[in-house]
């Protein structure tokens, strides 16, 4: 029953990474995004959630990055604690209440999805937010960072494949515990240098949040 849930999970996460590759799969050129004539742009500015820090950032790829992870994409309902926090009380759409994204959560991680199988590791969210850096996803560098979403492989080895008898640390075959699970990296590794490089850019710009994940810094905000 549980594999099964994962299975659909990362089915359903897939479902919504194609519908960010299709958003960005129409000809924008660079340098028109970089005028500010790409109307994604705009979009994207006005529906993030918080105030940004747009000290030396471009702000065509804040936008565009914004308009990924905010408008066609829910990266916030995946990367923050869950539904319970994901809202301040009275600001729930879901509830018919005027939309008001959490701050103390937004983009820290800590969902836990459960296990692919019973007994194997909880496959929990990671904090997106920077950490005392300034970088985001607690201190990639957009190398890094593009590393990862084009391999799926997990940087942090935080669920490696199980080699014996499935346990709380591991993930047992047919599943790979070297690579991310649930998160849509097979789909969104598909985006160009340019999109991915607008993500890293919007994640770079929001509030650090101390997340739920196990083992966060204490200082991680500094």
């Amino acid at each position: 029953m549980k594999r099964n849930l994962g299975i659909q999970i990362m089915g359903a996460c897939a479902v919504t990474a194609a519908v960010i590759i299709a958003a960005s799969t129409a000809p924008t050129p660079v340098a028109h995004a970089q005028s500010g004539g790409d109307s994604r742009v705009a979009i994207g500015m006005a529906a993030a959630p918080f105030p940004l820090n747009m000290a030396h950032k471009n702000p065509a790829l804040v936008g565009l990055g914004s308009y990924f992870v905010n408008v066609v994409g829910d990266c916030n309902g995946c990367h923050s604690a869950g539904p319970p926090t994901q809202y301040v009380k009275g600001g729930n759409p879901y509830m018919n209440q005027p939309k008001q994204v959490n701050p103390a959560t937004y983009l820290g991680g800590g969902r836990d999805f459960g296990a692919l199988i019973p007994g194997s590791a909880h496959i929990i969210s990671r904090n997106l937010t920077p950490d005392a850096s300034g970088l985001p996803v607690g201190g990639d560098s957009f190398d890094h960072f593009m590393h990862t979403i084009r391999t799926g492989i997990d940087p942090d080895h935080l669920h490696p494949p199980c080699t014996g008898a499935p346990d709380a640390t591991c993930i047992p075959a047919p599943f790979d515990g070297n690579l991310l699970q649930v998160m849509p990296w097979p789909n969104l590794k598909d985006l160009s240098d340019y999109d991915l490089r607008a993500i890293y850019e919007y994640l770079s710009t929001v509030p650090c949040v101390y997340g739920n994940y196990p083992g966060e810094p204490a200082n991680r905000c500094g």
